[in-house]
């Protein structure tokens, strides 16, 4: 074999490398752009989520929720009235914390300063508001929260209702049968908050 020939071997040889390299060259450009490509949608959707995430923060800025808690005092056994009324006030956008049965006026006043309320909302079967909502003022009165305002419910004798609202143990009185959406609507306007227009029956 000639020395000329295996120099043109030599020659294709190294030109087919170089073709391969070059071929390899233009698909890493191809990935790069591929990756650019992909940051840019990336970009895109974080910047889409940022608009969304203003948008949220606009609207809990514009229409602020109004925090309840829902308290079951005393040894009343019997919740389906207060659950109710908590369901109620949820699907009017209101945030509702709900006590549970069996609570103390401490553990009522106690859980709505931690839970920053607008609202407690007593419901009482038991007979004993006379006692029980002036106690919860009272410990209201001692822990500099009575702008949390102290509204009930229940089966509660109408002179007892005139008692309590005329002393300030309470804000609002509301007996069995009365709409849910006149509480809703008595908390929305003593409070000034305009909430969505309230829609359960």
């Amino acid at each position: 074999e000639s020395i000329g020939s295996r120099r043109s071997f030599n020659r294709s040889r190294r030109w087919e490398v170089r073709g391969q390299k070059s071929e390899v060259r233009s698909q890493r450009s191809e990935v790069r752009g591929r990756k650019s490509e992909v940051g840019s949608q990336r970009s895109e959707v974080r910047g889409q989520r940022s608009e969304v995430g203003s948008q949220k923060g606009e609207c809990v800025v514009s229409q602020p929720r109004i925090r309840v808690l829902v308290g079951k005092p005393g040894l009343d056994g019997h919740d389906r009235g207060a659950k109710v009324i908590a369901r109620a006030l949820r699907d009017a956008g209101m945030e509702v914390i709900y006590s549970g049965l069996h609570q103390t006026p401490e553990q009522i006043v106690e859980a709505a300063i931690q839970e920053d309320v607008d609202v407690i909302g007593l419901s009482i079967l038991s007979g004993a508001q006379m006692t029980i909502f002036p106690r919860i003022k009272a410990l209201l009165k001692e822990q500099n929260s009575e702008d949390i305002l102290l509204i009930g419910g229940g089966t509660i004798p109408d002179e007892d209702i005139e008692v309590l609202i005329q002393s300030g143990d309470a804000e609002a009185l509301f007996t069995p049968g009365t709409p849910t959406g006149d509480i809703v609507a008595w908390i929305k306007k003593r409070l000034g908050v305009d909430l969505p227009p309230y829609e359960h029956a």
